[in-house]
């Protein structure tokens, strides 16, 4: 506990005045030497000040908060974020006019006095006396420092602000013992480095590089003389002598600093007039602070990598602690950010999605077998306008996501039959499939109680032409409703579960998918960068990888640079390696008609399912190659939009479907993506086609859900099947009810109806 002193003890007034080494007048006019003298003795009944020697003995110098840089894997800058732009520089690389420049206008004396100048002392309270007034402070830069410091210890809280510059002989005093401190410690080079560093310069640059920067596009160590003495006439009031805002006061208040380092004998007096005469010249470059500032449409995967630092403890263990990291910036973060496909996503959104749509488009890349995050964009740039978006499509809704993920269609029922694989069944699996069938029921759950169709729910498929037998190959092709909820009826929906747990499916705010039949459906609002991850998995035969956007952090802490630990993609196996290749060959691609037509890529092995859920509010592609996983989708984030009759990039729709949108968008964003890179191939298995009567189901023949573009009326919508024409596609049979919410259960028991192809 600090000793108090008692009402016999030193008044700090009294204090200051023993410390100073002059008279009880002059040390109080000191400790409060900017003030009104007839302030003084109020202030210092009103301020509180700890003893001089209660004082603890060693300043603490703050880490000054300096700009974070971002980069994509490459080591390209994405972007710059701070709270405070400032770049901390040698004093070697700062010109040596602005060296000069601030001492001559801020602290004539400073290579002659010590951390308190008496001459200036008296200068100044002579001066106050005759003005009645604050004419000039005596403040050297050494104090000034350490009032800096204590302002940049408070950081953007206004509160601790106010109590760094209060008006107090307590505070003075404290100034004055650590300004002492600070002399013998660090000597007369290293306070004016600092001081330069710390110190404000107005339009939001902190520190002399940020404002070189700022005011004339070039390095501090570059500045000539007249460029130094604006910098260093600014910092006496940067709001009055801002030369963007007003030029003439800034020129004055240059030209006055100009006399005076003529008048100290740094420059002659020719130099100085000639600097006179000379414009401004200012080059003013604007700040670029924030992911909103991000190149190549990666604003979104900026604010995610921002996301995810303060949200992992592996940063801190509490929201504050990350967030004080963050704030002090000094980082350098390198991403898994792949330029090259970035610059395809956003290539492709741009052909196919325009900004001014009714609907929006997300796309994200995923890299199977390790999780790194290669490309994020969507058609709605990052902004606060008309057209624009703060909120990113591809990612869940804590991580700045809108709402709850997306409802993803018929892309949900490759999971269904990766549990069925798992759970014994063969690819060659028959189930009746009829055209329009009650939910089966009951259906084992995980618990003890079973799901039962109480509400006697139907589930159609799309077309009345669609009823079986058909077995697993011929119903993924064709994207048989029916088929799914009969496959759950028959491997109970634990297995389902258990399944997309490991491949880390969960809704959009975080919750677990509810245990009902109609999971198969993709009613459910689900991220783009889930699933892209999640069908990574196939791709790399098995191991599900969490997904990862960071590969190293540094930063910056005075003098030295220290590497900070970063969140790690952990790998573990989903499925067997058998489930995966047959899975692999139940969506690989025979490009040859539909949506393998429209979305496939014809120079290397790749796989994939589309999905259209109700009302096409939604259209989806998720597909992948070996090495390369990609999730497309398309819709209005409001959900209020759908898309029948609309025109989409240019074009005209009279209905959409996962094939026919997305689709193209997932081609041309894998083909740049991938260009000039490996292409591997699939483990694929053989799957025999059915065995059937001659004549049986001739109507159905050729119709998977990946007919060729022929005309208008056939489209594909379930990719890479194994059949042979295009079919024309009914409007579907049957609806969500009104006032449906991504992701919001669609009837009581939690059942409801889910997408389409």
């Amino acid at each position: 506990m600090p000793k108090k002193r008692s009402g016999g003890g030193l008044s700090p007034t009294q204090q200051a005045a023993k410390f100073l080494g002059v008279s009880v007048l002059a040390g109080a006019v000191m400790a409060g030497i900017a003030l009104p003298a007839a302030g003084a003795l109020g202030l210092a009944v009103k301020g509180s000040a700890q003893g001089f020697d209660d004082i603890p003995d060693n300043l603490k110098s703050p880490s000054l908060s300096q700009r974070t840089t971002i980069l994509d894997s490459k080591g390209g800058q994405i972007a710059t974020v701070y709270s405070r732009d400032r770049t901390v520089v040698d004093l070697k690389d700062i010109s040596p006019y602005m060296q000069k420049a601030i001492v001559a206008i801020e602290d004539s004396r400073f290579y002659q006095h010590g951390a308190i100048d008496l001459k200036g002392v008296l200068r100044a309270v002579n001066q106050n006396a005759q003005n009645g007034g604050v004419a000039q402070g005596a403040s050297t830069l050494t104090q000034q420092l350490v009032k800096n410091y204590f302002v940049e210890e408070a950081g953007d809280d206004p509160t601790k602000v106010a109590q760094a510059t209060q008006q107090t002989i307590g505070r003075k005093i404290r100034e004055l013992k650590y300004a002492i401190q600070l002399e013998e410690k660090l000597g007369k080079k290293k306070i004016l480095e600092n001081y330069l560093n710390i110190t404000f310069f107005g339009e939001q640059a902190y520190g002399i590089e940020a404002a070189s920067q700022r005011y004339f596009s070039k390095p501090a160590k570059k500045l000539n003389l007249q460029e130094a003495a604006l910098l260093a006439g600014i910092v006496q009031s940067p709001s009055r002598y801002d030369p963007v805002n007003d030029e003439e006061e800034a020129l004055k208040r240059r030209n006055t600093v100009l006399q005076r380092m003529a008048e100290v004998h740094d420059i002659s007096q020719e130099q100085a007039d000639a600097a006179k005469a000379t414009k401004l010249g200012l080059h003013v470059s604007q700040p670029k602070n924030g992911c909103i500032t991000a190149i190549k449409g990666a604003s979104f995967f900026c604010k995610y990598v921002e996301k995810v630092f303060l949200s992992d403890p592996v940063f801190g263990k509490t929201k504050e602690e990350r967030a004080k990291v963050w704030n002090q910036g000094g980082l350098t973060i390198r991403t898994t950010l792949d330029p090259q496909s970035q610059a395809s996503i956003q290539a492709s959104l741009k052909d196919h999605v325009y900004k001014s749509d009714k609907v929006a488009a997300a796309a994200t890349l995923v890299e199977p077998g390790t999780g790194k995050i290669l490309g994020m964009g969507q058609s709605k740039p990052y902004g606060y306008g008309k057209n624009e978006t703060e909120y990113n499509y591809s990612v869940d809704y804590a991580m700045g996501g809108s709402n709850y993920g997306f409802p993803t269609g018929s892309t949900f029922k490759p999971f269904v039959a990766a549990a069925a694989l798992e759970q014994g069944r063969p690819a060659t699996q028959e189930y009746s499939s009829p055209n329009k069938m009650p939910y089966p029921s009951p259906v084992q759950t995980c618990g003890s109680k079973p799901w039962t169709n109480q509400a006697n729910e139907q589930v159609p498929n799309e077309s009345a032409s669609e009823k079986g037998p058909y077995q697993l190959k011929e119903a993924m092709a064709k994207s048989v409703n029916t088929y799914f909820v009969q496959m759950i009826s028959d491997i109970g929906l634990c297995p389902v579960m258990n399944q997309i747990d490991k491949l880390g499916v969960v809704q959009g705010n975080g919750d677990k998918l509810p245990e009902v039949p109609s999971i198969a459906l993709g009613a459910k609002g689900i991220s783009p960068l889930t699933m892209a991850t999640a069908y990574a998995a196939f791709a790399s035969r098995g191991m599900y990888c969490t997904p990862i956007a960071i590969e190293s952090i540094s930063q910056q802490v005075g003098e030295r640079e220290k590497s900070l630990d970063v969140p790690k993609s952990t790998c573990s196996r989903a499925m067997s390696e058998t489930t995966a290749d047959t899975v692999n060959s139940l969506l690989s691609g025979v490009i040859d008609s539909g949506t393998g037509q429209q979305a496939g890529l014809a120079d290397r092995d790749n796989a994939g399912k589309t999905g259209t859920t109700d009302s096409r509010k939604n259209a989806w592609f998720v597909g992948y190659t070996p090495n390369l996983s990609g999730a497309v989708w398309v819709g209005s984030a409001t959900q209020q939009v759908q898309m029948t009759g609309i025109q989409i990039g240019g074009v005209w729709h009279d209905k959409v479907y996962g094939g026919q949108v997305p689709g193209p968008i997932w081609r041309d964003l894998m083909t740049g993506a991938l260009e000039g890179k490996d292409a591997p191939s699939f483990n694929l298995v053989n799957i025999p086609d059915p065995v059937r009567d001659k004549g049986q189901d001739d109507d159905n023949r050729g119709r998977g859900r990946h007919g060729g573009r022929g005309n208008d009326n056939t489209t594909g919508n379930t990719i890479f099947g194994q059949s042979n024409g295009g079919v024309t596609f009914p409007t579907p049979s049957f609806s969500f009810p009104d006032g449906f919410i991504q992701g919001n259960t669609n009837s009581g028991n939690g059942n409801g109806n889910g997408g389409q192809r």
